[in-house]
């Protein structure tokens, strides 16, 4: 019996985003990290989400810790570390558009190690969901989200990975061996088509989603921006429209998308129809700035879907 639809593993950092207010510059607490935002995007869609991370036993952990006991995630398998710290990074804003700095070496997160997996929860999840993030905080945590997606497999959960790639964390061909590896073994893939164009050396859409059908990913949803999603099975590939708004902040739009679709897809397994549902939640996740307040619930989604 699987009783958590979606357990993602990874690690959440705390947000500071820039405001300027009478001249001067402050920076706003919120929270981020890409598997903490997928499992809150998820719980606003109405699915059963859990976490599995480790914090620091500090502010920013209790913080986190609240924060998902009040979106009704399952952080029961949460570690608190007495000497860690939580990761947290900072928003800025310039003419290019907004600007990260991190604060997260060593952070509790990056610690995690296979012997700490909870194994239990893994199989009694309906979803598991990593990224490439979740593999580039640490060699350990590398090979913890390996062992997380065999423990899956081997139990029936499916597997879905986020290639979300980060080249301040890794170096490009270590990135790609160990991302294409985890791809590998996903059921659900859901990269973006930057990140996806560096890992694969590939250009067109249609390429990239070949390859990694290739690899042995069951269904692939390509996320294009203002482009809409191109979502490619080994029977049919189509393009999903995206739903044109006039965006403010696109923090954290990716990660909307991944936990829309994913609970989307839980309910009715049509990727296709799944990544119609999350381009609208993923556009509604702009209209705000930082990670998490912008995420839109289910029914505000399907009103948008609706036109009303």
């Amino acid at each position: 019996m699987k009783s958590i639809d979606l357990l993602t593993f990874g690690e959440p950092l705390m947000e500071f985003a820039e405001v300027r207010r009478d001249g001067e510059r402050l920076y706003l607490p919120g929270y981020g990290g890409d598997v903490s935002n997928t499992a809150v995007a998820a719980a606003r869609q109405g699915a059963k989400a859990g976490i599995f991370t480790a914090l620091g036993d500090d502010v920013f952990g209790q913080d986190f810790l609240d924060l998902w006991r009040r979106e009704g995630i399952d952080c029961s398998s949460v570690i608190r570390r007495r000497d860690g710290r939580t990761g947290a990074y900072f928003i800025s804003y310039g003419a290019e558009g907004h600007v990260f700095s991190y604060a997260r070496a060593g952070s509790a997160a990056s610690l995690i190690a296979v012997g700490e997996l909870p194994l239990a929860q893994i199989a009694s999840s309906r979803i598991l969901h990593a990224s490439g993030i979740s593999q580039a905080i640490s060699d350990d945590c590398a090979d913890a989200v390996f062992a997380a997606i065999r423990h899956a497999k081997a139990n029936g959960t499916v597997v879905s990975y986020d290639t979300n790639l980060r080249l301040r964390l890794w170096p490009l061909d270590r990135a790609r061996a160990i991302i294409h590896g985890a791809s590998a073994l996903a059921d659900l893939l859901l990269p973006g088509l930057d990140d996806a164009r560096q890992l694969t050396g590939l250009e067109r859409p249609e390429e990239i989603c070949a390859f990694y059908l290739n690899l042995g990913c069951g269904v692939v949803a390509l996320t294009m921006g203002k482009n809409g999603t191109m979502v490619a099975t080994e029977e049919r590939t189509e393009v999903i429209a995206a739903k044109p708004v006039e965006a403010v902040d696109a923090t954290g739009a990716g990660d909307t998308f991944d936990g829309a679709f994913l609970a989307e897809w839980l309910v009715h397994r049509d990727p296709f129809r799944a990544a119609a549902y999350a381009n609208a939640a993923a556009a509604l996740s702009t209209l705000g700035h930082g990670a998490v307040a912008p995420i839109p619930q289910r029914p505000k989604v399907e009103a948008f879907l609706r036109g009303a």
